[in-house]
């Protein structure tokens, strides 16, 4: 069980380093924008995405 959360964790290392190689402008902007949002936003979609997330993972799991 631990690997498969080492893993995991990995896979997010990728995916985030990927965005950051392919399209570093376009991530400055997008956390521009996310500077605006009230945090109680941001915390929403971060719940949104964490439950999304979960749900995927026990369908695909």
């Amino acid at each position: 069980m631990p690997r498969d959360f080492y893993a995991a964790l990995c896979l997010v290392l990728v995916i985030e380093g990927l965005v950051l190689f392919a399209a570093p402008q376009g991530w400055q902007a997008m956390m521009r924008e996310a500077q605006k949002l009230n945090p109680r936003t941001l915390r929403a979609f971060g719940a949104l995405a964490i439950g999304i997330g979960l749900i995927t993972l026990h369908w695909v799991h």
